[in-house]
């Protein structure tokens, strides 16, 4: 391999691994934005589900992992030091493995994740007090943003102890269907009205109609980031093999 593609290759080498830094704080905040959000859905699951507290810890471990990473590979690039390419070129075909094993457990799982967000949101929804809890209130939040009512529909909220035993006829301010009834939205609590004017479609229809409708972009997304994985383990590795024994010691010397 020539002068002129070595110096290429380095430099190319050296933008994904820019990149691969980039992705790696990208990841680190979506792993504290799971961890500290209280207005979304993930909220609502981390409410009662130790696993996904786990879980943002994971992802915030990995995104500070692809950080450390990418700057050993821009080290190795620019200093063209073999052994921290060799260790980068293992390190990302590790961080690749992972991935695809992550995806194929998420596809084959994904009924078992669906029953377990069931649970925690029906939960949730039974023991609804509006006491402006983390969890009531991203609940309310989702309904109120997303339109719909309930998990499955308005009807998953007729077994709250509250609306069930009282005297009044009592629903979910937060369902309210404003195209219906155009009055103040409250945040939370309940409402009183004789015929609940509250949407017909539960959360479950409008969140997976969300991934649907986001499906190419998620998956675009993945692909996009394996291709530069791919393209950065080739040039780790032709950089590693076109440097020379001799020739290392461009470890910078202070």
């Amino acid at each position: 391999m020539g002068k002129v593609c070595i110096s290429v290759t380095k430099y190319f080498l050296f933008l994904f691994n820019f990149l691969f830094f980039v992705f790696g704080a990208l990841i680190m905040g979506f792993g504290l934005w799971i961890l500290l959000d209280n207005q979304s859905f993930i909220a609502i699951l981390q409410e009662d589900s130790s696993e996904l507290k786990v879980g943002s810890y994971i992802v915030i471990g990995i995104g500070a992992f692809t950080m450390v990473m990418g700057f050993v590979g821009c080290l190795g690039a620019i200093y063209e030091i073999r052994c921290l390419l060799g260790l980068y070129f293992t390190l990302l075909l590790l961080i690749l493995i992972a991935q695809v094993v992550a995806a194929v457990l998420i596809f084959f799982q994904r009924d078992v994740l669906r029953s377990s967000a069931s649970n925690v949101v029906t939960k949730i929804v039974e023991s609804y007090q509006g006491q402006n809890k983390t969890a009531e209130h991203a609940w309310d939040y989702i309904q109120m943003s997303m339109n719909c009512c309930g998990w499955t529909g308005p009807d998953d909220w007729r077994k709250n102890p509250v609306i069930k035993n009282s005297s009044y006829t009592l629903y979910p301010c937060s369902c309210r269907n404003v195209s219906t009834s155009p009055e103040n939205v409250t945040d939370g609590s309940f409402c009183e009205s004789p015929d609940w004017p509250t949407y017909s479609t539960g959360c479950v229809f409008s969140v997976e109609s969300w991934l649907f409708t986001n499906y190419g972009v998620i998956l675009g997304i993945c692909l996009g980031v394996a291709v530069i994985e791919l393209l950065a383990m080739i040039l780790s590795m032709g950089l590693c093999k076109s440097v020379h024994q001799e020739d290392y010691t461009k470890v910078p010397k202070y």
